[in-house]
């Protein structure tokens, strides 16, 4: 990691504010450092971090844990780590089929969680439930803390209304929710700052700012729900694209499924979601006589090994191995980190088939991507749409060094 020159007026602010940043970075990878570690880990003179180290501790982000002493010289240095009170983030996550709220801490733990299960209901009736679950949340902060909380995170499909066909739902259902920004009437119904993402980016973002991205900076993200998601992480950023939409592996063009549960497809070709995805695998294992109504009922079918299971994982990974691989021809990531909403052994048979039909189709002098196990599993939705205030707040994207803003409101506790 380098730190760019400091320049003049306000891109001397600019960079102020990014390197404030890339400290609160280090110490999520760290854990714990002195001074020192992260002046050589931010790339920063010892008087840069310094001065960044006091106003972080004035905005009571940071905390001082006590004194390295072991094989050192000299005075012992203090470490610091991150305030786990230091922000709170509220994340909705909201699906075809599920509900969610979390409140999470700045370290990234969950404190508390809301769930409801059912077939989404109209906009008006959601914005309801979602501002229930928030007072909850707040209520659970005492008052000087509930002045710390950075936002509230919206993470949902950006087009709940498509593919119902394939994923078996009623289309009167959801006609509503094509005339909708859920996000702005959250946002007019609280007095909080709300942020708005794609689900898959919402969940990539997570692992950027609390999971794999400790690590790595560049990954490829990919989550298996009722829908196939995901994210593309580079520089440490979340590749968004011009709508939003960037790394919407759903709609990958692949082959027709020979699944005779497959529903039939419109064209020569159909889309990777048919294919790969929890809705397809519950759709084929109700074609073989299986009762699947719940996620525990799912879990079981895979636990016992249900042949239909080896069959739809056959089916998946034959189309998802080839779609990976023209994404890694353009993107050429070296991780690509894998979650789902369920696993019962699903994820480490997946990654598993999945690396080696890769390597069968990898073209010489081209290597294959490090499989991950993502951090969140079914969680992810909820704790990447917390994250989001976190990381808009937080995180040292580039677009800081521009003076660029984010198209969400973006408020800080940092003196920057």
């Amino acid at each position: 990691m380098r730190s760019p020159h400091i320049g003049q007026g306000s891109n001397s602010v600019n960079v102020r504010r990014y390197n404030e940043r890339l400290l609160l970075k280090a110490l999520r990878r760290a854990g714990s450092a002195s001074k020192a570690d992260l002046a050589r880990l931010a790339n920063l003179t010892g008087t840069a971090v310094g001065s960044i180290i006091t106003s972080l501790a004035d905005a009571k982000l940071i905390e001082f844990t006590g004194r390295r002493v072991e094989g050192q010289r000299g005075q012992p240095a203090s470490l610091i780590r991150l305030d786990p009170r230091g922000a709170f983030g509220i994340g909705v996550r909201l699906d075809r089929m599920r509900i969610e709220t979390a409140l999470v801490n700045f370290a990234g733990d969950v404190i508390a969680r809301r769930s409801h299960d059912t077939l989404l209901p109209p906009p008006a009736a959601v914005l309801e439930i979602v501002r229930r679950d928030i007072d909850e949340m707040r209520q659970l902060l005492p008052l000087h803390e509930r002045e710390r909380l950075a936002g509230v995170g919206v993470a949902q499909p950006f087009n709940l209304g498509a593919w119902l066909r394939e994923l078996g739902l009623p289309v009167d259902a959801f006609r509503a929710w094509a005339e909708v920004d859920f996000a702005a009437e959250l946002g007019r119904a609280i007095d909080l700052p709300v942020f708005s993402e794609n689900d898959g980016n919402a969940a990539a973002i997570a692992e950027l700012f609390y999971g794999c991205g400790r690590q790595c900076d560049d990954f490829v993200y990919l989550f298996l729900g009722p829908v196939i998601g995901g994210g593309i992480a580079v520089d440490g950023d979340c590749l968004r694209g011009r709508t939003g939409n960037a790394g919407d592996f759903a709609v990958m063009p692949v082959l027709p499924s020979r699944l005779p549960s497959a529903p039939a497809p419109l064209a020569a070709w159909d889309i990777l979601l048919t294919r790969t995805s929890l809705s397809s695998l519950i759709r084929h294992l109700r074609y073989c006589g299986e009762t699947v109504d719940t996620r525990a009922e799912l879990e079981a079918c895979i636990a016992r090994g249900v042949p239909a299971v080896d069959e739809w994982i056959d089916d998946c990974v034959d189309a998802l191995a080839s779609a990976l691989r023209a994404v890694l021809s353009v993107l050429d990531s070296p991780v690509v980190v894998l979650d789902a909403d369920t696993d019962a052994g699903l994820l480490d048979t997946l990654m598993a088939r999945l690396s080696t039909a890769l390597a069968a189709i990898t073209p010489e002098a081209r290597g294959t991507p490090t499989f991950v196990r993502g951090s969140f599993g079914p969680d992810a939705g909820a704790i990447g749409a917390a994250t989001l205030p976190m990381f808009f707040n937080f995180s040292p994207r580039a677009g800081i060094l521009k003076g660029a803003s984010v198209d969400t409101q973006e408020v800080t506790y940092v003196s920057f």
